[in-house]
């Protein structure tokens, strides 16, 4: 892993891991607002990494809390599994709206880390096969590489099987 990186990133996901002393890589890139990849496929696209490292931040609302879930690019989220992983009885996906005001980060840069507040979160077991995952750094066009492991210590997560191709 690299030395943890300069301050560059300006976004609390960054200062955060910083703050931490977690080491990890930054990954600036040009976000297109027009690709029909979505935002993760695209990410991992423009890094030069397998979509099965690259993880996207999901903001469910489980029993009326709201939650998150990390799960590969190239996969869904198992809402049962995730509701199920929490000791809740439903998951929804939580409205647009409702994620921004309580991560502090627009759609497609919600990062796992440095929320406004922090949330319930669960990681797929197979980040823990790999190495390093990369998340969103709290911007669109900028993505985090980190241990599993490291991730999982800043946002006090667990992992569970959550998610499904």
């Amino acid at each position: 892993m690299a030395k943890k990186s300069a301050a560059h990133g300006g976004t609390p996901a960054v200062a955060a891991l910083n703050a931490a002393g977690i080491s990890h890589t930054v990954h600036p890139y040009e976000h297109d607002p027009r690709t029909n990849l979505g935002y993760g496929l695209e990410a991992a696209h423009a890094i030069g990494v397998d979509p099965a490292h690259v993880f996207k931040t999901l903001m469910v609302s489980v029993d009326g809390k709201l939650c998150v879930g990390i799960v590969p690019v190239n996969c869904t989220l198992d809402l049962k599994a995730f509701a199920a992983a929490l000791g809740g009885k439903k998951a929804t996906m939580a409205d647009m709206g409702s994620a921004q005001r309580a991560t502090g980060y627009v759609v497609g840069g919600i990062s796992p880390i440095g929320q406004k507040t922090l949330h319930p979160t669960v990681l797929d077991e197979s980040a823990l096969t790999v190495e390093t995952v990369y998340v969103s750094g709290g911007r669109r066009g900028l993505d985090v590489g980190l241990s599993p492991t490291d991730l999982l210590a800043v946002t006090s997560g667990t992992t569970a099987a959550i998610a499904k191709v």
